[in-house]
C-alpha cells in the first residue's frame, strides 16, 4: 500500500513540475512556485443562504413528474412503482411513444395512467408548472439537465437528474444559485455511491477500520463501442467529439469523494489533468460511418483522461475516463489508508495492516505479496459485519426490483424515504457541483498544457461546517 501511494505522489508532482515549466505565461508565482489557474467563485448574492444539511416539510406522498423516458427513464417509472409512499402523476417525452410505453408501466403495475406531455421541446415545462407535483425527475441528455433543474425549482419543485447534472461552471454556479435562492433539494442521481461494495467499504472507513483515508481513486473505463448509435441524434459521441476533459466523472468521484468527506471537513483545492490522442472513436467513425479521415480526427476528448486532485488538508484522488478503448469494465474504486486498503476492480477485496516480518524479524523483499488481501472468508465477514443498514433493509427488495444490480432501486428509494421524513438528502446540490465541475475544469488544465486549476468551493466557505456524513452514512 505504502509504495502504492510512493508511486502515485511521483506521478502526481511529475505532473505538476511538467504543467509549472511548459504552461502558459505567469504560471509561477513569488518564490517560484508553481501558482494554479484561478477561479472565479462569485459572491453568494444578498439574504441567499447555504442548503447544507437542508431539512424541507415532511411529504407524506411524494407526487413525481417524470422527464425524458429514452434509455434511463423507464427503468425510473418501473422502480418508483415499488416506492412506497409515491404517486406517478405525470410523464414527459419529445415522442409521444414513449410515453405511451411507460403508461404501460403504470398499468402493469395496477396504477392509474399518469398525465402525458409530448410533441414539443418545451412541454417538460408544462410538466414543472403543475402545482401537483413535489419533484420532478430528469432522465434526459446532459446538455437539458442544468436548464431543466433550474426551472423545475423555480416553479417551486424539488430535483433530480441524472448524471451528469451540468456540464460547465456556468451552469454549476446557476444550479447552486437556485437551490440556495429557491431553499430546494437538488440531487444528482449518482447510483454507484449505493453500490453494496462502495457502500460497505464506506462504512467500514467511517468505523476507522482503514485508519485515516489519505488516497481515493474512482475511474468510468466502459468501452462504449456497440451504444454509440443508441443515443438520440447521437448527442453523446457529438459531445465526446467536441469537447476535452473528464466529461463523465461522476461515477468515479462520488465514492471516492464521500470516502474523503468531501465539503464534510475536507474540500478539493487544485487539479491537474492529462490525456492521450484519441484514436478508436475516430477510427470508429471512419469505418462505421464513412466519415473522412481527416474530419474523424478532428476529435476533441482524448481517449484516456486522467485527473489528479489534491485536498486542503493533503490528501488525494485519481479520476479517470475511457469510453474508447477495449478495456473491461472498471470503476476503478479504490481506498488508501493508514492502517488498510479497499479495490474493487477487477476483483473486490481488503488489505489491513498487520506483521509483514519474516521469522527473524527481518522484512523479506522477496516475497512480493506479504501484504496482501485478506483471504475470501475474512473479506465475506468483513462486508456482513460491515453491511451498511440501508443494504441490510434493502438489499433482497432492490436485488428483486433490480436497476444495475438493485443500487438505482436503493438510490431512488433513500430520495423518497428522506423527503417523506424531513431529512436532509444523501447527495446535496454541492456534491452535484463538485463532482461535476471535473468537466470544465480538466478540460482547462488540459488546454492549458496539463496546468494545476484551481477548483471552486461551491459552498462559498462553509467547506466544514458539517462533519461527516450524517445520518444516512453512519451506520
Amino acid at each position: 500500500m505504502q509504495k502504492q501511494l510512493t508511486t502515485f505522489a511521483i506521478l502526481l508532482a511529475t505532473i505538476i513540475l511538467f504543467s509549472c515549466t511548459n504552461g502558459t505565461q505567469g504560471r509561477k508565482g513569488e518564490g517560484g512556485k508553481c501558482q494554479p489557474i484561478r477561479t472565479e467563485v462569485p459572491e453568494r448574492p444578498a439574504g441567499q443562504k447555504d442548503v447544507l444539511g437542508l431539512v424541507t416539510e415532511k411529504i407524506d406522498t411524494v407526487r413525481v413528474g417524470f422527464i425524458g423516458l429514452g434509455m434511463r427513464g423507464p427503468g425510473a417509472v418501473q422502480r418508483f412503482t415499488h416506492i412506497p409512499g409515491t404517486k406517478i402523476v405525470a410523464l414527459c417525452d419529445l415522442h409521444g411513444e414513449r410515453v405511451e410505453k411507460a403508461q404501460g408501466i403504470l398499468e402493469r403495475a395496477g396504477l392509474p395512467r399518469a398525465a402525458s406531455y409530448s410533441g414539443s421541446e418545451e412541454a417538460w415545462k408544462e410538466l414543472c408548472r403543475r402545482d401537483d407535483i413535489d419533484l420532478v425527475y430528469i432522465a434526459t441528455d446532459w446538455k437539458k439537465h442544468a436548464p431543466m433543474m433550474v426551472y423545475a425549482m423555480e416553479q417551486g419543485k424539488h430535483v433530480a437528474c441524472e448524471v451528469p447534472a451540468a456540464m460547465t461552471l456556468d451552469e454549476i454556479w446557476d444550479v447552486v444559485n437556485t437551490a440556495e435562492r429557491t431553499q430546494l433539494h437538488c440531487m444528482q442521481l449518482e447510483n454507484c455511491v449505493y453500490d453494496f461494495f462502495e457502500l460497505t467499504t464506506l462504512n467500514m472507513a467511517q468505523h476507522g477500520l482503514f485508519g485515516e483515508i489519505l488516497h481515493a481513486e474512482g475511474a468510468y473505463i466502459h468501452d462504449l463501442g456497440d451504444f454509440w448509435g443508441a443515443y438520440e441524434g447521437d448527442w453523446r459521441l457529438q459531445y465526446n467529439k467536441e469537447f476535452r476533459g473528464d466529461v463523465y466523472a461522476t461515477h468515479g468521484m462520488g465514492p471516492a469523494a464521500q470516502a474523503l468527506d468531501i465539503h464534510r471537513g475536507d474540500k478539493m483545492n487544485t487539479l491537474v489533468a492529462m490525456d492521450t490522442k484519441p484514436v478508436n472513436i475516430p477510427e470508429y467513425l471512419v469505418e462505421k460511418r464513412g466519415v473522412d479521415r481527416d474530419s474523424a480526427y478532428r476529435f476533441a476528448n482524448g481517449q484516456h483522461t486522467m485527473t489528479m486532485i489534491r485536498t486542503e488538508k493533503g490528501k488525494t484522488i485519481h479520476i479517470q475516463h475511457d469510453v474508447a478503448s477495449p478495456r473491461p469494465y472498471s470503476r476503478m474504486y479504490q481506498v488508501s489508508g493508514t492502517k488498510g486498503f479497499a479495490n474493487k476492480y477487477p476483483n473486490a477485496g481488503y488489505a489491513l495492516e498487520g506483521d509483514m516480518l519474516a521469522g527473524d524479524g527481518v522484512p523479506n523483499h522477496e516475497n512480493l505479496s506479504a501484504h496482501n488481501y485478506v483471504p475470501q472468508d475474512v473479506r465475506d465477514a468483513l462486508m456482513d459485519k460491515y453491511k451498511h443498514r440501508i443494504h441490510r433493509e434493502l438489499e433482497e427488495k432492490a436485488k428483486e426490483v433490480g436497476g444495475h444490480g438493485g443500487m438505482d432501486f436503493i438510490m431512488d428509494y433513500r430520495l423518497i424515504y428522506c423527503l417523506r421524513n424531513g431529512l436532509p438528502l444523501d447527495m446535496d446540490v454541492y456534491d452535484l457541483a463538485e463532482w461535476c465541475s471535473l468537466a470544465e475544469l480538466s478540460r482547462i488544465s488540459i488546454e492549458n498544457n496539463s496546468a494545476p486549476v484551481e477548483v471552486p468551493d461551491f459552498t462559498r466557505g462553509n467547506w466544514d461546517k458539517t462533519q461527516g456524513f450524517r445520518h444516512a452514512f453512519v451506520d
